[in-house]
């Protein structure tokens, strides 16, 4: 309980109270736990969406005996998914999922949209295939969406890699309908770098008043680098010089995400060459060390994405797909 002190501005007394009331309506200070979603590989079997959770952020367990938790044939036009991106929305209860709609045997020019999915419970989704580009005879992929809410718009921002014909992969935006059914409008840019070459697997994180999108580089230097803004369609971003990535592999589908009850956030990302995960941490998201010695999984996912979750998602998750052996 949130006692009175004679010495505290009422308006200081009054703000924080609203934010213990906001954390107990949506949960957010019960979270006490992490879902990881990812894919397994390149065999349309393996393009699928699976599940697993963690107790600490550290040690992770897969859901489902790592079998997917979606079936990719019922949501997909192509019969694969790859890349999901998990996001709770503001509400604290609702959860958006994106995917890139693809499998990598038809080729990996050969996909046009991607899918997306929403949730009240993270058992039972609903999903929409987007499908604004099929008469588009220059595209050649639509790859790794995500999402983000945009506090300037009161939105969420969908956005994604595209190349067309020779050009470079960019990475663009369109904000999603109220419903998280479709898109709005035409995509536009969201992120060039200064030296025009192609950057795909874009993922976003807010802190401290400023917009962090961290991205793989490709075609002249390979690596995941950051850049920051404070507006997310102003075209102004600050782009960092050094790589962030903590090795000399090749690697892809970065995602950060905050350890619960700590200022320390984790980057992931896919040594995709090598078949494996590397994780590092970091306080300001500027300076990240490997912490791979601290991390166990139980299965091999390939890019995917970490969320918080709360006690009681947790057990709803088991109920569902039954509580890892090693938990």
């Amino acid at each position: 309980i949130l006692s009175i002190n004679p010495q505290m501005n009422m308006k200081k007394y009054i703000f924080l109270l609203a934010l213990l009331f906001t954390g107990v309506l949506t949960g957010y200070s019960r979270q006490s736990a992490y879902l990881f979603v990812y894919f397994t590989g390149n065999r349309m079997s393996e393009e699928a969406i699976r599940m697993a959770v963690s107790p600490d952020g550290y040690n992770y367990y897969a859901l489902n005996r790592n079998q997917p938790v979606i079936d990719s044939r019922e949501i997909s036009s192509t019969g694969g998914v790859r890349d999901p991106h998990i996001l709770r929305c503001e509400d604290g209860k609702t959860f958006y999922m994106v995917v890139t709609d693809m499998v990598s045997a038809n080729g990996w020019s050969s996909n046009r949209a991607m899918i997306l999915l929403k949730s009240k419970d993270l058992i039972n989704w609903t999903s929409n295939i987007q499908k604004k580009y099929p008469d588009q005879e220059d595209l050649k992929r639509v790859w790794a969406p995500q999402t983000v809410y945009d506090r300037e718009a009161k939105k969420y921002m969908v956005y994604w890699s595209m190349q067309h014909g020779n050009g470079p992969d960019i990475i663009y935006y369109a904000y999603a309908n109220k419903d998280f059914t479709d898109i709005e409008g035409e995509p536009k840019p969201l992120f060039i770098p200064e030296n025009k070459k192609s950057c795909i697997d874009g993922d976003i994180i807010y802190k401290d008043g400023l917009y962090h999108l961290f991205y793989k580089t490709e075609g002249h230097g390979n690596g995941i680098k950051k850049a920051t803004t404070a507006s997310l369609t102003s075209g102004q971003w600050k782009e960092s010089e050094d790589y962030k990535q903590q090795t000399k592999e090749a690697v892809e589908g970065s995602g950060i995400f905050p350890l619960i009850g700590t200022d320390k956030y984790i980057l992931m990302y896919d040594v995709y060459m090598k078949g494996k995960y590397q994780f590092t941490e970091s306080t300001d998201l500027d300076h990240f060390k490997v912490i791979d010695h601290a991390i166990s999984m139980d299965f091999h996912p390939r890019h995917g994405t970490v969320m918080p979750i709360t006690d009681k998602e947790l057990k709803r998750l088991f109920k569902a797909y039954g509580k890892p052996d090693k938990m």
